[in-house]
């Protein structure tokens, strides 16, 4: 059994746009201050944004539409781990946007999506706390990198070790 096309498409989108974040956010974060570097910040926040409301549609989607069942091959030890792993993912994806929302409210830089829709400040100004959230944005995407990592390696340990269908099920031409 395959993941509706509606789940693949948001799967794929959600990668291509997570992976452009966290590229985007490491090669930012040591720029110098310039107008070039105040854009990137921008549209950074605009992405995170945009796979924020992504996510809360794709989670509206997964409660509504069941994944297939992992195999009954599988040892439940593994399966254990495959469920708590997307847990965590979506954990971060949740927790990560927040974290930079949050940072940025309190370092003093309000969101305006797509420079027009501004979103409300979560937290007074206050350097200290902003440097604690970055701290804690920086931790966070560490964290996901090294879950996604593990997302991606399982992936592909049940395509070329397993030989299940585990991989190809979420493929867009599958």
């Amino acid at each position: 059994m395959s993941y509706t096309k509606t789940a693949k498409v948001l799967h794929w989108l959600m990668a291509i746009l997570l992976f452009g974040l966290l590229a985007l956010g490491f090669y930012m974060h040591d720029l110098p201050l310039s107008p070039d570097k105040l854009k990137l910040y921008s549209w950074h926040k605009w992405a995170g944004v945009t796979a924020f409301l992504l996510l809360a549609f794709r989670l509206l989607w997964r409660f509504t539409h069941h994944p297939p069942a992992l195999p009954a091959s599988m040892p439940k030890i593994m399966q254990f781990a495959a469920h708590a792993g997307h847990l965590m993912l979506y954990v971060l994806m949740i927790a990560i946007p927040l974290s930079g929302w949050l940072m940025s409210s309190a370092k003093g830089f309000q969101t305006v999506y797509f420079g027009v829709l501004p979103l409300p400040d979560l937290l007074d100004k206050n350097k200290e706390v902003g440097d604690l959230l970055a701290l804690v944005h920086k931790s966070l995407n560490l964290l996901f990198i090294a879950v996604l990592a593990g997302h991606i390696g399982a992936a592909l340990k049940h395509h070329f070790i397993d030989k299940d269908d585990i991989l190809t099920r979420m493929l867009p031409k599958h």
